[in-house]
């Protein structure tokens, strides 16, 4: 028979976790472990931990789940009494082994968390032996107790903000993060005004005064609350928002050039056109022998679109090149295509100059969203590898557990 402390090492119980006696159920075929909590551990609140008087034994013993034992079911059970709290009233007395309201140990918490940011939720369900809405559940209670253990939106001076779609019919999450640290540091449902106001109300006035610089698209929406909110912080437009507006311009140009070929009876011309998009969006440097014959056939085929090209090139490198250089190469490249007549570039040029000070903001500061759009990226994968999570919640509390700090390392293995 297993001595006690060699049961506590293998349940994953602490020095708080009395064990008592193990046996193995006929009946449901699992593992049963007789637990208690130690004399200076018991009659505390499961809400906040402090010492209550005995309110009842509440509904009697019950069951939580632990790790499997090789091909068993594991269960620890006990007492659930309930403490009258003065804060929170009569509530079901903390245990040490789990999360108030918990169905699970930390232990088994911790590992399908851990599982659910690095396999998909298939494997999580049957490894674990749990349903995927339960999954939900834990990672959710995993990521609350993270966070209230320390503040997040401590420290926060430099933040990015962005959207990302989620599902089908316009269905968007509003994320936030942390520059300093990389992390991700809030996200909700929606992207609107009154959603990012509701980060702001968390963040509290005080804190929101420490803010110093802020990065996004030019959504008017976001400047507005940003300039509502941080009166002191710098708000800085994100220069691959405004590269893909040079490529939308070069693209509309690009369209308009093949439909007058088209209309005008130059076939090959126009089927030649076609097959230049690629060579028109991408970096010089990472062009192919082929799409880079494609660029110089169009350096004489058409002197308007070949002009357009370089204008989206020239702010490109303009954009990349960060500092007081970059900002006066962004200023005649403003010039350069004001006077180009082209209609696309000179329409890009008063866009520039209307977000002109969050442009040249991002440029003296050296601050983008690819920090943010990594994120958004790596949330996405995440999306597909959580298909099914019926709740936004859930997303969420995934996305935190993942890129915000949160995930626990296996149970045994010490830090990650």
């Amino acid at each position: 028979m297993l001595g006690t402390n060699v049961w506590r090492r293998v349940l994953g119980g602490d020095w708080a976790t009395v064990i008592g006696s193990v046996e193995l159920d006929e009946g449901t075929n699992a593992v049963v472990a007789q637990v208690r909590p130690r004399r200076d551990s018991k009659r505390r609140c499961g809400r906040c931990g402090l010492r209550a008087p005995l309110y009842d034994q509440g509904e009697g013993r019950r069951r939580w789940r632990s790790l499997d034992l090789g091909t068993v079911m594991c269960f620890l059970e006990a007492d659930a009494p309930r403490v009258d709290c003065p804060e929170h009233g009569p509530t079901v007395a903390q245990v040490p082994w789990a999360r108030h309201g918990a169905g699970h140990t930390r232990d088994f918490d911790h590992q399908a968390a851990w599982l659910v940011t690095h396999t998909p939720k298939s494997a999580v369900s049957e490894l674990m032996r749990i349903a995927w809405r339960t999954v939900g559940s834990i990672i959710t209670r995993v990521v609350a107790d993270g966070r209230a253990a320390h503040d997040p939106f401590d420290g926060l001076r430099r933040i990015g903000i962005d959207e990302i779609s989620y599902k089908k019919g316009h269905r968007y999450l509003l994320v936030v993060v942390d520059h300093d640290s990389g992390r991700l540091v809030w996200a909700a449902p929606g992207r609107d005004k009154r959603t990012l106001r509701g980060f702001f109300d968390l963040l509290g006035t005080k804190r929101c005064k420490n803010v110093r610089l802020v990065s996004a698209d030019a959504a008017e929406w976001i400047a507005e609350v940003v300039r509502e909110r941080c009166r002191r912080a710098v708000l800085c437009t994100d220069g691959f928002h405004v590269v893909a507006w040079a490529t939308e311009a070069l693209d509309q140009v690009r369209r308009e050039v093949w439909n007058t070929a088209r209309r005008q009876g130059m076939r090959a011309f126009a089927r030649e056109l076609k097959g230049c998009r690629y060579a028109l969006w991408k970096n010089p440097e990472d062009l192919t022998e082929r799409q880079e014959a494609k660029l110089a056939w169009i350096s004489g085929a058409n002197a308007r679109l070949y002009r357009a090209y370089l204008l989206k090139e020239q702010l490109r490198e303009a954009i990349r090149l960060k500092g007081r250089r970059a900002i006066a190469m962004i200023h005649a490249w403003m010039a350069w295509a004001a006077r180009s007549r082209i209609a696309a570039f000179v329409e890009l040029g008063r866009r520039i100059r209307k977000n002109l000070p969050g442009i040249e903001a991002a440029m003296l500061h050296n601050l983008s969203n690819a920090l943010i759009e990594s994120t958004n990226t790596k949330l996405r994968v995440l999306h597909r590898m959580a298909f099914g999570f019926k709740k936004p919640e859930h997303l969420i509390a995934l996305a935190l557990l993942d890129r915000g700090g949160y995930c626990p390392p296996l149970p045994g293995r010490g830090a990650a």
